[in-house]
């Protein structure tokens, strides 16, 4: 390993030199209380920044075992570590000047969530630290500037590494209270299914968002109240007792008037399968963490999915158990959207009546009487939707506004009173019985079969070069191919969409052999990131992208919704 005073030596040869001479500092070089490694060095200063990485020992960075004694604390620490380099990067970023991205030093911008990413990594065994970043190496035109590339890691970084990577420059009782935060989450997390719960929503919670293109809590919003009939009181190991709504498992309907807050309590749900960072708002909203979001969605490609649950006998007479279009329509595509989640290992649906077929959703008694149940081949999710829980354990929270055909299905239906929840399950119960139901359709005997054995194509042979682009949340491109994911509404973050990415490129090079159904596929690509990390999905260890950890579900979802895979 070379040293920081060979790499002082090596950019005072280069100064002035043509921009591609840069890549001769790539390699790792020891400075004091850190190593320094350049791992990719862009070739032109306008083009993506180079990506660098420091590596700090355990003895040197010093963070007691207590603070990450835990999964989630360890991934609640990286996050925060992330966070402060973050912070301490902004100072300097573009401090010095130049041509194209020059003196650019960041990290991945975290959101409200916290996420496992290749960013920051922690050894939960020695306790060292890497942690990776983009630098954008200084440049007059096209000619280094390597006194101002200089001054960034010999005067910018040892900075942001002593101020955030090192325990004893750190604000303790911080990351004290992060990791008792992660504790907590994690405790409620598993006290759901022995609650019998699906859910968790504390007394207290700001659940509106600042705006739609900020997910910051709403100044001025209405805290979280629960109603008496659902109140649970629960004991944290840290935060002590904590009362909240807790919504059992089964089937809940959310009511109420338009901009009462139904489709916000929703969105709090959906995204409480991640934990989230202090004075979010939703620090303690916890959701079942295999929770899937279920809407239509027209356009999609669906592949050989059995949606004979929901349709069958077509007038064209395609097999329903084996579905495939290239242009799946509102009802097959939210059927299989559902059937998917299944497959996925789902507990929860999450649905919102506004982002749903009608067709799908509900026919009204009189659409019946006119068009017999003979010569309709959907069997609308309200007609499932019992059974679903009761043969298969799925629970559905659902968000209506406008179809009170619901009220039989639910075990308990919740009222949405200018963001203040009501339990009025015994009044819509009644409410109902003056309009009864036709007689509900024989339920499934089985569910749906789960046997689709994907195929690699021969463009993503080990070794050739497959160009993979992030499309931020809204999807990932590889090679001429998107892949849309605009409709996977729990993906938190860009670094996730492109983790996607990198799972299907694996998955084409290493695990689809034909042998090997989807379900066994997603949990050897799981198992990867549990045992290596994100960084494992990567053909090169030595220049890794920022990327986020996504839940099995997203995986399933971006496998399903990639046109070129052969299921």
């Amino acid at each position: 390993m070379q040293t920081s005073a060979d790499l002082r030596d090596l950019l005072a040869r280069l100064d002035r030199r043509g921009y591609p001479a840069y890549k001769d500092t790539r390699g790792a070089y020891q400075f004091p209380g850190y190593v320094l490694s350049i791992d990719h060095v862009q070739g032109d200063p306008f083009a993506a920044p180079s990506r660098l990485s420091i590596r700090v020992d355990g003895r040197t960075a010093a963070f007691p075992p207590e603070l990450y004694r835990l999964d989630c604390q360890r991934v609640a620490l990286q996050d925060e570590l992330t966070r402060q380099f973050g912070r301490q990067a902004a100072q300097f970023s573009f401090q010095v000047k130049g041509s194209g991205q020059s003196g650019l030093i960041s990290v991945s911008r975290c959101g409200q969530e916290v996420l496992e990413r290749t960013a920051c990594r922690l050894d939960p065994q020695r306790g060292g630290i890497l942690l990776r970043l983009e630098a954008g190496f200084p440049a007059n035109g096209r000619t280094i500037n390597a006194r101002a590339l200089e001054r960034m890691l010999f005067d910018f970084l040892p900075r942001c590494v002593e101020s955030a990577l090192l325990y004893a420059r750190l604000d303790k009782a911080r990351l004290r209270a992060v990791a008792q935060l992660a504790e907590d989450q994690q405790s409620i997390r598993q006290a759901l299914p022995r609650l019998g719960l699906c859910a968790f929503v504390a007394d207290g919670s700001i659940l509106p968002r600042e705006s739609g293109v900020s997910q910051r809590p709403m100044r001025g919003a209405v805290p979280f109240r629960s109603p008496r009939e659902l109140s649970v009181t629960l004991e944290l190991p840290h935060r002590g007792t904590l009362t909240g709504m807790g919504i059992p498992r089964g089937v809940t309907l959310i009511v109420g008037g338009g901009y009462h807050g139904k489709s916000t309590l929703l969105q709090a749900l959906e995204l409480g399968v991640y934990n989230h960072i202090a004075g979010d708002g939703r620090e303690y909203v916890i959701t079942e963490d295999t929770a899937v979001k279920i809407r239509a969605e027209d356009g999609r490609s669906i592949r050989r999915t059995d949606i004979s649950m929901f349709i069958r006998n077509l007038p064209n007479g395609k097999d329903t158990a084996a579905f495939t279009t290239e242009d799946a329509s509102g009802s097959t595509s939210q059927a299989a959207n559902v059937v998917e989640a299944m497959e996925a290992g789902a507990s929860l649906l999450l649905m919102d009546e506004d982002t749903s077929a009608t067709n799908f959703m509900v026919r009204d008694e009189l659409m019946q009487r006119v068009i017999h149940r003979d010569m309709e081949p959907i069997t609308p999710f309200l007609d499932r939707v019992r059974a679903l829980y009761d043969r298969f354990g799925l629970s559905t929270i659902l968000v209506a506004g406008s179809s009170g055909a619901f009220f039989h299905a639910a075990d308990r239906v919740i009222q949405m009173d200018r963001y203040v929840p009501r339990d009025i399950t015994v009044r819509a119960k009644e409410a109902a019985q003056a309009f009864p139901l036709p007689a509900d359709p024989p339920a499934p005997a089985e569910a749906p079969a789960f046997c689709r054995r994907p195929k690699a194509s021969p463009e993503f042979r080990s070794g050739e070069r497959v160009k993979l682009k992030s499309l931020g949340r809204d999807g990932v491109s590889i090679n001429r191919e998107t892949v849309d994911l605009r409709a996977v509404e729990q993906l938190a973050d860009g670094e996730q969409a492109a983790a996607l990415g990198y799972c299907l490129l694996y998955a084409q090079r290493h695990l689809l052999n034909g042998e090997r159904d989807l379900r066994q596929i997603v949990d050897a690509l799981e198992e990867l990131m549990a045992r290596e990390g994100l960084a494992a999905l990567c053909e090169s260890r030595s220049a890794v992208p920022f990327l986020a950890r996504p839940r099995r579900q997203e995986i399933f979802a971006c496998f399903n919704r990639c046109r070129s895979l052969a299921l």
